[in-house]
């Protein structure tokens, strides 16, 4: 085949294949997300038939995960998690640590370093926004306040994730990996520089971006085009994302997701989250289909009891930890159970971790099997987890401490 059509192949088998494997997973009341995954390992070098081109889809999945984080910038509301910060910042905070040392106990277990089972731990302590809101939607809870608790703890979760994307590099050669740009110094002085570059990019964006991006959507509004609308909107996602990172050395994910932040002031927030939906929910799915591809269904059969335990840890460990966290605070049954059954699964942030933790050569390639495994079987069985906690606490008696 042509060298000039590999990536129309790409775009066309990834989308494809997705569209077949989502819609038979939407048949069965399963996930779309479990279809598109599952689009990816067909496509894999792993399983036979035809082979995607793993570079280019994931450059695709780089503008997946832009939009990905653009989106999650313009649904933020400082307003909703102030509402509901005494029970999401700190239950977040300690579920992340219990996950955390959950999975770097069996990381050692299995002769791993401290510092892979750290990144390797956190990529199993953060859950999948995507799944969360989608499950909320369907049972009709997504404004109440087990909601608005759910999603607040979610982004306490994404904003701790964001914060790890960004020191992670940094910390890397420290906790046994390489480190992201070659140079010498101390770690104190390597994470100043970081966290420097980090406020410099945030003041800019808060100083200058909420002031010239709103306006600059605003004139392009006025001239009633829009496709140019949307064509700002694109535009300022990425043209962001790249500039941050080039200028500042900060993720794509940063970027992309302080100029959702900066839109989301705007009035005309609501129009420019509708406008890029399309293309996030898109080059979204090929995120999820790249991810797939990175699948090695083999270690199903030569490592079941790591995927047990990793499977554990998501849907027993975090959930049993929030349940805890969440009754600790003095809430009801019903809302400590809606809560550790929305964070039964794991998604994109974890695959975005994962990635991070293989290119900086802290974990090893096994990893990204086991963390897509763990969303696989996850994702699969996340909504029998969450009817499950629905029916549990329409039962339970209100404040009975055991009644999960």
């Amino acid at each position: 085949m042509p060298h000039e059509t590999e990536l129309v192949v790409t775009v066309a088998a990834g989308l494809g294949l997705a569209f077949v494997f989502g819609f038979a997973a939407a048949r069965v009341r399963l996930s779309p997300i479990v279809g598109y995954l599952l689009a990816g390992v067909a496509l894999s070098p792993f399983t036979p038939g035809p082979v995607g081109d793993t570079a280019l889809s994931g450059q695709l999945a780089e503008i997946g995960v832009i939009l990905l984080m653009f989106g999650v910038g313009l649904h933020f509301s400082f307003e909703d998690l102030l509402a509901v910060r005494r029970v999401a910042v700190p239950g977040a905070a300690a579920q992340i640590a219990v996950a955390t040392g959950l999975g770097a106990a069996a990381a050692r277990f299995w002769g791993w370093s401290w510092g892979a089972g750290l990144v390797f731990g956190l990529t199993l302590s953060v859950a999948s926004t995507v799944v969360l809101l989608r499950a909320l939607e369907q049972r009709g809870i997504l404004d109440s306040p087990d909601g608005r608790i759910a999603i607040g703890w979610l982004i306490v979760e994404d904003l701790a994730t964001v914060l790890v994307l960004v020191l992670l590099p940094a910390l890397a050669s420290s906790l046994g990996g390489a480190p992201a740009h070659a140079g010498s110094g101390s770690l104190a002085v390597t994470i100043a520089v970081t966290l420097g570059k980090v406020a410099v990019f945030v003041a800019v964006m808060h100083v200058i971006g909420r002031r010239v991006l709103p306006w600059l959507l605003e004139r392009v509004a006025r001239l009633g085009s829009r496709e140019l609308f949307t064509l700002a909107v694109l535009a300022i996602a990425l043209g962001i994302a790249v500039g941050a990172a080039a200028l500042f050395g900060v993720s794509f994910a940063l970027g992309a997701f302080f100029a959702g932040v900066v839109i989301s002031e705007s009035e005309l927030s609501q129009r420019a989250a509708e406008d890029a939906l399309p293309f996030r929910d898109a080059f979204a799915v090929l995120f999820f289909v790249s991810v797939g591809m990175l699948f090695d269904p083999s270690v199903l059969v030569r490592e079941p009891l790591r995927v047990l335990l990793v499977l554990a840890i998501v849907v027993v460990g975090k959930s049993v930890a929030a349940f805890v966290i969440v009754r600790a605070f003095g809430k009801p049954n019903a809302t400590a159970l809606t809560i550790s059954a929305s964070l039964a699964q794991i998604g994109e942030f974890s695959f975005i971790l994962a990635a991070l933790g293989r290119s900086l050569k802290l974990l090893p390639a096994e990893a990204e099997s086991l963390v897509v495994a763990g969303a696989l079987i996850s994702i699969t069985i996340h909504p029998f987890v969450f009817g499950a906690a629905a029916k549990t606490a329409g039962r339970a008696p209100a404040r009975t401490p055991t009644a999960a």
